[in-house]
């Protein structure tokens, strides 16, 4: 643990009548996992105000609490005295990743984060494979938990602030030197990320998601804003992928804060990438970095797969790294797990993908990419989750039946909602689609059709073990899945 700090040290003054200047042995905004000594940190939260577990707080010998108005004047009513200090601000968030960085004191040298809707945990992955092959002993943090050179589990793509600079504190003991981060909407709304130091940051793309969350689009764009708004500094280099409509405007936003910029796509940018030759198992690429022309061999499918990685080689080099260097890492990347990835191949040559494309977008992407590695059909597998943005999910079903050959409509992780109204939503866009319920059998289906030539996407969990039905969590991994299928019939037909 990092070394105890009084609470003046932080620059945290009580708003009550309390002089005290309290040791701070830890920062928790669990009242259960309270401890004596731990700062006390009550928020507003989706169903209740952290406030109204003070009382627990206290019997657990909190040192101090920091909250909101409306939790002070709650905490006030409900409480006749208060014996230990109460700090108010009008952004707790913002000052709770603030304290908790400051209490940790260390995070790796070398950080990036990585927003947009959909790449983020490509591009950051890819960022460590290239620090890893130059040398560097890295990690990515995200949606996949942390990865590399440490091995985490995360329940969140952007965890909190008090486990997220926990985890920094120990990867960097652990001599972990560089870091890149996912840098989710929902995280950077809450300023989960606004105490880390960030080298640079980048923006990959903006499309329809977590409208069960932010609302408007407008919200959900301006949470992915402040990465470069407030998060990053003016000292900081910011990678934009010039192809996305909203790429200007994080231009102008960067080139009025004085950060430094590296334009990535296909026309007129600092990395260009001018075409890509696609065959089975991969594609050769020609880019241009700063007019000097460059070839790779990718063992990666996709247009976009390409595109992630010229915006993870702008992140590097961002960070001070050589640029040929950084090109002569290409090559060597691998398949990001749950990413397009090639889970199994049938005796007769037909692959079957995984992916984790679970917006309109992606699926649209993901399809559209696949077509020139596919001599024959283009089938897919699509849900869409329970308990999320209910807007996207007539629209996946479209994405799926203008792209694909053949639609199945199965169940992704329906949680709280019933999985027939989840599917029915989703065939609006596909009326055409073959409906089944299980994912097994439906994936079983899906690569029992497959003819010579043809490959399926299983799209929407990627990398997940796990199936979210209710309130329990079955397990369910669409990789291995589809591997036993693949095993299960060849081996009838043999």
């Amino acid at each position: 643990m990092p070394k105890f700090k009084k609470l003046s040290e932080f620059g945290l003054v009580p708003s009550n009548e309390i002089y005290t200047d309290p040791l701070i042995t830890n920062i928790c905004v669990d009242s259960r996992l309270i401890e004596s000594g731990n700062l006390f940190v009550a928020m507003p939260g989706s169903k209740y105000h952290g406030i109204k577990f003070l009382e627990a707080a206290l019997e657990n010998n909190a040192a101090a609490v920091l909250t909101d108005e409306d939790g002070f004047n709650f905490a006030k009513k409900i409480f006749t005295k208060i014996d230990i200090p109460i700090i108010v601000s009008n952004d707790p968030r913002m000052i709770l990743s603030k304290t908790v960085a400051r209490f940790f004191g260390v995070q790796p040298s070398t950080m990036i984060a990585v927003t947009g809707t959909n790449g983020k945990t490509s591009v950051a992955n890819f960022t460590r494979q290239i620090w890893e092959c130059l040398g560097k002993k890295a990690v990515n943090i995200g949606t996949a938990g942390v990865e590399g050179a440490v091995s985490i589990n995360l329940s969140h793509t952007t965890p909190e602030p008090t486990l997220l600079h926990k985890i920094l504190y120990e990867i960097e003991a652990n001599g972990v030197t560089h870091a890149s981060i996912e840098a989710s909407s929902h995280g950077l709304d809450q300023k989960r990320l606004d105490g880390v130091y960030l080298t640079a940051a980048a923006f990959t793309n903006f499309t329809h998601d977590h409208l069960d969350y932010h609302e408007t689009f407008d919200a959900y764009f301006n949470s992915k804003l402040g990465l470069f708004e407030r998060v990053l500094s003016p000292e900081g280099s910011v990678i934009i992928n010039m192809d996305d409509p909203k790429g200007l405007y994080i231009y102008e936003v960067a080139k009025l804060r004085g950060q430094d910029i590296i334009t990535v796509g296909k026309n007129n940018c600092d990395l260009t990438l001018k075409s890509c030759n696609f065959d089975a198992t991969g594609q050769q690429i020609l880019f241009s970095w700063r007019d000097e022309i460059k070839s790779v061999r990718l063992d990666l499918i996709g247009y976009f797969q390409a595109m992630n990685i010229l915006q993870a080689a702008a992140l590097v080099i961002a960070c001070g790294e050589q640029p040929n260097d950084v090109f002569d890492t290409l090559s060597e990347l691998r398949t990001v797990s749950g990413r397009m990835q090639l889970a199994a191949k049938r005796s007769n040559g037909a692959s079957v993908f995984v992916d984790y494309a679970h917006t309109p977008d992606a699926v649209e992407t993901v399809l559209k990419a696949m077509r020139p590695h596919v001599m024959g059909r283009l089938l897919i597998i699509v849900g869409a989750g329970g308990d999320r943005d209910k807007s996207k999910r007539e629209l996946i079903g479209e994405a799926a039946q203008k792209y694909a050959d053949i639609v199945f409509v199965t169940d992704d992780n329906p949680r709280s909602e019933d999985p027939g109204s989840i599917r029915k939503s989703i065939l609006l866009g596909c009326p055409d689609a073959i409906e089944i319920g299980d994912r097994a059998t439906a994936i079983l289906t899906g690569v029992d059709a497959l003819k010579p030539g043809d490959a399926l996407l299983i799209a929407g969990k990627g990398h997940e073990t796990g199936q979210i039905i209710g309130n329990d969590i079955f397990d369910f991994n669409d990789l291995e899945q589809a591997s036993i299928c693949v095993a299960t019939l060849d081996e009838l037909l043999a």
